[in-house]
């Protein structure tokens, strides 16, 4: 995506939100939009599939707080009128005609710091003020294929398997390497030739006065190959959209919405260019038993009255077998026991713990035997302290 691109679009439009839309906004604004365009939802409807590609292109930028950031100060320079032709414009005199699509030759190019959508304001700069510096391309770095756009996916696995780990088979349909021209864009049997204006640079250099302006080459539009023959599986692109597998490690311990990537298994770029990635979206499903707190897996596990008054050890499940655990006697309700070890395992290779709450249960109904236990029981016991409450009811008696 080149730094003319961000001016010119809209990104928060795409989306449908508010520049001020917080990141949740964001996100679920484009998971909208991506399920109900989604090709696999709208099999043979273009504009659908249109609809996903500038969804997806939005989110790339204003998902990334980073991008998100330059994208608005980018757009609030060019809103300002800071380099429009106005008070030293074209037709005036002193002026410098000016045409904004200078600004981006070479700016845009598949590698290196891709702020602005390529370059950062010093290269960006660096483009216009070159006093006229030598080389094909005036100083500033040659373009070649441009990269291809991030995808991103959805994938939610069992309680279990983000806690150990897994290897699982993705299926996306999206765009891939055309098979018949390899990427090259160029009809079997030929092959793209060093464009004859740029010299495979992919950018020239337009002097004016005493400015050197580096434009994107118009013979090969910034690629530095021309394709004669074009093939005709992809129609030169050097892309089709196509279903492919991938086998997706996710590493033990993957939590809830954690994003994984996948370096260039994303969009090829056009021509050869450098793919993009894959980001993944883990959705974790709940266990019937465990929940997760960090690194530490959780349970509750109920107690009778007797077990917490009078002690008892306890065998509590884990996700390698079972754990005895000694109830103290004199257990309140809610307390938290601790199975050292017994949690996720870290990266570093230490594990989390298992957290066990005590839950004691009071039956709702209990026989005359063990009413009157429980009666001689309370008569010996000394009532609960509650000479704090007793003001305050007393007030109001």
């Amino acid at each position: 995506m080149s730094s003319k691109d961000w001016i010119e679009k809209d990104f928060y439009a795409v989306l449908g939100v508010d520049k001020a839309a917080t990141a949740d906004d964001v996100k679920k604004a484009y998971r909208k939009l991506a399920r109900d365009s989604h090709p696999d939802h709208n099999p043979g409807d273009p504009k659908a599939e249109e609809r996903f590609k500038a969804a997806s292109e939005a989110y790339a930028v204003l998902g990334d707080d980073a991008k998100r950031r330059e994208y608005d100060e980018l757009r609030s320079l060019f809103g300002s009128g800071a380099f429009r032709r106005g008070a030293r414009g074209a037709g005036q005199p002193g002026g410098v005609p000016f045409d904004v699509s200078d600004l981006f030759g070479g700016a845009a190019g598949g590698g290196g710091d891709r702020r602005f959508g390529g370059a950062g304001f010093q290269d960006l700069f660096s483009s216009i003020f070159s006093g006229g510096a030598g080389g094909p391309a005036g100083g500033a770095a040659a373009r070649g294929p441009a990269r291809g756009r991030d995808v991103e996916a959805e994938v939610a696995l069992d309680f279990e398997d983000a806690v150990r780990g897994v290897t699982l088979p993705l299926t996306l349909r999206a765009p891939g390497v055309c098979d018949t021209c390899h990427g090259n864009g160029a009809k079997p049997g030929t092959q793209p030739r060093t464009c004859p204006v740029c010299h495979g640079a992919g950018v020239t250099n337009r002097n004016q006065g005493s400015f050197s302006f580096s434009e994107p080459c118009r013979n090969c539009q910034g690629v530095g190959t021309v394709v004669d023959e074009k093939c005709p599986e992809c129609q030169g692109t050097g892309g089709v959209t196509k279903t492919r597998t991938l086998n997706v490690r996710f590493p033990a311990g993957v939590a809830d919405g954690q994003k994984i990537r996948l370096t260039g298994r994303g969009e090829p770029g056009a021509r050869g260019g450098p793919a993009g990635d894959l980001f993944v979206h883990v959705k974790v499903r709940p266990d019937e038993l465990f929940g997760r707190t960090g690194d530490d897996l959780t349970l509750t596990v109920p107690v009778t009255f007797a077990e917490a008054v009078l002690g008892t050890d306890l065998r509590v499940p884990t996700l390698d077998g079972t754990v005895t655990l000694r109830v103290p006697p004199g257990t309140p309700s809610g307390r938290i026991l601790r199975a050292r070890g017994k949690g996720v395992v870290r990266r570093d290779g230490q594990a989390g713990d298992l957290l066990v709450t005590l839950d004691v249960v009071v039956p709702a109904k209990v026989s005359d035997e063990a009413r009157a236990a429980l009666e001689d029981f309370a008569a010996q016991t000394p009532p609960a302290a509650r000479e704090h409450l007793e003001a305050r009811v007393r007030r109001f008696s």
